[in-house]
């Protein structure tokens, strides 16, 4: 955390900057864009969802989930805006394996994907490819399927990707095991209880991305001298 902390300032002089929210807590998901969240309201509640009125029957969720002793899961959703285009490699280490790799090795974390994801299987080429246009001397794309990363390489659009989490393994209700004889046992849950990690997760992998961002931005400065 203290290094994505860092790393997060010094991509903010170069005018990058990266928000992650919980979009999603069990069935309950933020079904609006991030377009038209509103980012200053990801710390308004205590479960770090900018869409105010879905963070409350998020947090009713969670409450109602400890209250059983079980957990939940959900989804975070993070939004890197001002990247510049160049960063990232064509083949070794492309931007978004890096990006997956550092939220994958996040705890508890089952999932990841960026653009369109898993959704982009369903249309056909001539709806996913995101055309360029040149707005006013900058080049742009109309849509942003690709999260704005195309061959391993960031294009200078907004880069967006989701990241799973798993239901918490410790419940208080009895389980079924085996001890170390290979024996059936209950196993019981004690000490602390958390029952929903997501709105922890939230700054890590804000910090995570900041981390992945701030050794390429530092990899192409260096490949310019």
């Amino acid at each position: 955390m203290a290094a994505g902390a860092v790393a997060k300032l010094l991509l903010q002089t170069q005018g990058i900057h990266i928000n992650a929210y919980v979009s999603q807590v069990g069935h309950l998901k933020v079904e609006k864009s991030y377009q038209e969240l509103h980012f200053e309201n990801i710390e308004a509640t205590d479960v770090r969802c900018p869409d105010l009125e879905i963070a409350q029957q998020m947090i009713d969720l969670i409450k109602a989930v400890r209250k059983d002793g079980d957990t939940i899961g959900g989804v975070v959703s993070a939004v890197i805006q001002g990247c510049p285009v160049g960063l990232g490699e064509p083949v070794f280490d492309r931007l978004h394996a890096d990006l997956a790799k550092a939220m994958l090795s996040i705890n508890a974390t089952k999932g990841f994907e960026y653009g369109s994801g898993f959704d982009g299987v369903s249309m056909r080429g001539s709806q996913h490819n995101d055309v360029f246009f040149n707005d006013e001397g900058s080049i742009k794309t109309k849509t942003n399927h690709s999260g704005g990363i195309q061959g391993g390489i960031s294009n200078g659009m907004d880069i967006y990707f989701r990241v799973a989490f798993k239901p918490v393994a410790t419940i208080i209700p009895e389980q079924d095991s085996v001890n170390e004889a290979g024996e059936a046992v209950k196993v019981v849950g004690r000490g602390r209880h958390d029952p929903c990690v997501l709105p922890r997760a939230v700054p890590i992998v804000e910090a995570m991305a900041a981390l992945v961002l701030a050794d390429h931005w530092l990899r192409q400065r260096l490949a310019r001298l």
